[in-house]
């Protein structure tokens, strides 16, 4: 039987796989597929990248627009965390669904369950199953179909040790005993010791070392259990890269001092940030200050690429609703100590961010962060390089065209033939 697995190593940007330090990654660039202009989505966030993927369509169609969200639940505009475990079920209560698009989960579920074992945030694992077609492995909690609870959860913690026991259990368990029609492995590095430690470190590297031996792994068990891969697609990629961050900016405190923001925690004008971009929400009564924002905003030094109007819709990123200017900070191509190119700006993230001063951080637009890697070894993708255009979205129509599945109400487009 045909099936697809995919393995993600969160955050690897492309130009830090080499030989030396990623040696399994680096030879399927020579071996398989190699899709060199891939990029992300806007914002390159975890949780919007995992739904991007997840549904092959970009955030203005599914719905999940960055790490943390703007909603309003009837007492005014206020700014959430996706990666709490119970989102989804609140942008569900909300907008009707957690959701606009299917996932992968729901669309395979006619050949049998789905299967992930995600180590990032919960927020970033529930996306691709919101609707309980097959299962989902996390640490906050595991649920298979009908998104029933399961007693055999994932008893792990975030970093590279987790990652490891995570995909033994992946191997053992769910390719060689399951054999699932499709199967994920989101790991957490090296993203998680990119955001605590400086990029190209000597710690960053051996967490991107760990990453690559588990992509291996994965490997090593898919050709025994089918060699010659005539039925199994096998697809590796991270959903962003990273860039240092250069300063901190509180959003929020600008625009209060700028006189368009009553207040920090005022409702009127409520900033979601990104890490490196910010989106930002008007009430209905505070809408008639967005022209005079976005004259304000290309002054500020902070302010990178500005998008409102039609701009927000190629960025893709919906129009109309409280959502009215989206903001990728300023950067540069400078390098830190380690001779790892490009500084961001960071939005200052309320709710509690991850990242230090001088280390890793993703949001926006940057050379770096929009340039995540892809490989696929399955038949009917031509090995060697690929230079057309790919994205994260073109994930699922390629897995779908090769399970033999529909492809419909997808953005992406399938790189089959590529």
């Amino acid at each position: 039987m045909k099936g697809a697995v995919l393995v993600v190593c969160d955050s690897l940007r492309a130009d830090l796989i080499d030989d030396a330090t990623a040696p399994t990654l680096a030879r399927l660039r020579r071996e398989a597929a190699s899709f060199t202009a891939f990029r992300g989505v806007f914002p390159s966030t975890t949780r919007t990248s995992a739904a991007s993927i997840a549904t092959g369509s970009r955030p203005a169609s599914h719905g999940l627009l960055g790490n943390t969200m703007v909603l309003d639940e009837g007492a005014g505009l206020k700014c959430y965390s996706a990666g709490k475990p119970d989102f989804l079920e609140r942008l569900r209560r909300v907008t009707g669904r957690a959701l606009h698009r299917p996932t992968l989960h729901e669309r395979v579920a006619s050949l049998g369950p789905a299967v992930l074992m995600s180590n990032v945030s919960p927020g970033a694992a529930y996306v691709h199953d919101p609707e309980g077609a097959g299962y989902v492995y996390h640490r906050s909690g595991s649920f298979g179909p009908g998104r029933a609870p399961l007693a055999d959860g994932l008893d792990i913690r975030v970093g590279a040790d987790g990652d490891d026991t995570m995909t033994a259990r992946f191997c053992s368990e769910i390719l060689e005993q399951r054999r699932p029609p499709y199967a994920v492995l989101w790991l957490s590095e090296p993203d998680h010791t990119g955001h605590h430690t400086p990029l190209g470190s000597p710690e960053h590297r051996a967490a991107i070392g760990r990453a690559d031996a588990n992509v291996a792994r994965v490997l090593e068990t898919v050709d025994r259990l089918d060699p010659g891969g005539k039925e199994t697609l096998f697809a590796a990629c991270s959903d962003h890269g990273m860039q240092t961050i250069r300063r901190k900016v509180d959003l929020d405190e600008r625009l209060v001092e700028a006189g368009f923001k009553a207040s920090l925690d005022s409702s009127d004008v409520v900033v979601a940030p990104q890490g490196t971009s910010a989106i930002l929400h008007f009430s209905p009564a505070a809408a008639d200050r967005i022209p005079a924002v976005l004259a304000w905003l290309p002054k500020q030094d902070f302010a990178g690429e500005i998008a409102s109007g039609e701009t927000l819709s190629q960025w893709g990123l919906p129009r109309g609703g409280t959502l009215a200017i989206a903001v990728s900070l300023a950067g540069d191509d400078e390098p830190n100590a380690f001779g790892v190119r490009g500084r961001s700006d960071v939005a200052e993230n309320a709710l509690g961010g991850e990242s230090l001063p001088g280390h890793g951080q993703h949001g926006g637009l940057g050379r770096y962060e929009q340039r995540p890697f892809l490989v696929i070894r399955a038949p009917g993708i031509a090995h060697g390089s690929h230079f057309t255009n790919a994205s994260l979205v073109d994930i699922a129509p390629t897995i779908l065209r090769h399970l033999g599945l529909a492809e419909d109400t997808l953005d992406g487009r399938a790189l089959t033939g590529a």
